[in-house]
């Protein structure tokens, strides 16, 4: 079986903020928030190759960014919804319905362990940690975090909660604490790994500007 990956999904300043009062800092992005619903839902195609049954990517979340999200909107629809909390202290179900159900487990390692033998992720599936900043640290201590897809919010927003990792724009390389080495990859690498073609350089909408990045750890 492969190695499970973890990729980490985060839209953050330039001084890595990514959050204000329990919410985001900024409205208003549809075109951001449609890019991490599609790259997030997009199964790889290696499963479409090899015949296997279309299985499901994974995303992670704390509780808090569970509750942040619309009850109308809940689960994230076409991936398996994965809920961290301490008060999850039950083993979580074996069988659930996806599409109306989440996970729940009361740790990331917990998380891991439940994907490892789910049948519902195939082997080649993705899973994706979408925060929050707990989580995020959580998971960048582990071995099986290898990427970072990032959209860098250039725009100025007075932030209270912070990515756990300095992603630096005037390098190729970050270095964070425990977290090992970083570096930035290539438009290309980041349009093959997603499976389209993502735009290019600044966006701007909402009168905020972004960029779509991808960071990977080198060993």
């Amino acid at each position: 079986m492969l190695p499970l990956e973890l990729t980490l999904v985060v839209a953050a300043t330039r001084n890595m903020g990514i959050g204000r009062n329990g919410t985001l800092p900024w409205t208003g992005l549809k075109k951001e928030m449609a890019y991490f619903a599609r790259v997030t839902k997009r199964l790889p195609s290696v499963l479409n190759r090899d015949g296997n049954t279309p299985a499901m990517n994974a995303v992670i979340m704390g509780r808090k960014t569970w509750d942040s999200i619309p009850p109308k909107f809940r689960p994230l629809k076409g991936r398996l919804n994965i809920v961290i909390s301490r008060s999850h202290t039950e083993p979580p179900a074996k069988q659930i319905n996806a599409e109306t159900e989440a996970v729940k487990v009361g740790s990331l390692e917990q998380a891991i362990q439940y994907l490892e033998s789910s049948s519902t992720i195939a082997q080649s599936s993705k899973v994706f940690v979408i925060g929050g900043a707990q989580i995020y640290a959580s998971a960048l201590q582990l071995k099986e975090a290898r990427r970072v897809l990032l959209t860098r919010v250039m725009s100025d927003f007075e932030c209270d909660t912070f990515f756990p990792l300095q992603l630096s724009e005037d390098s190729s390389e970050a270095k964070g604490d425990n977290a090992g080495r970083w570096v930035r990859k290539s438009k290309e690498d980041l349009d093959q790994w997603t499976g389209e073609t993502v735009p290019e350089g600044i966006q701007e909408e909402n009168q905020t500007q972004y960029e779509f990045q991808m960071w990977e750890r080198v060993e």
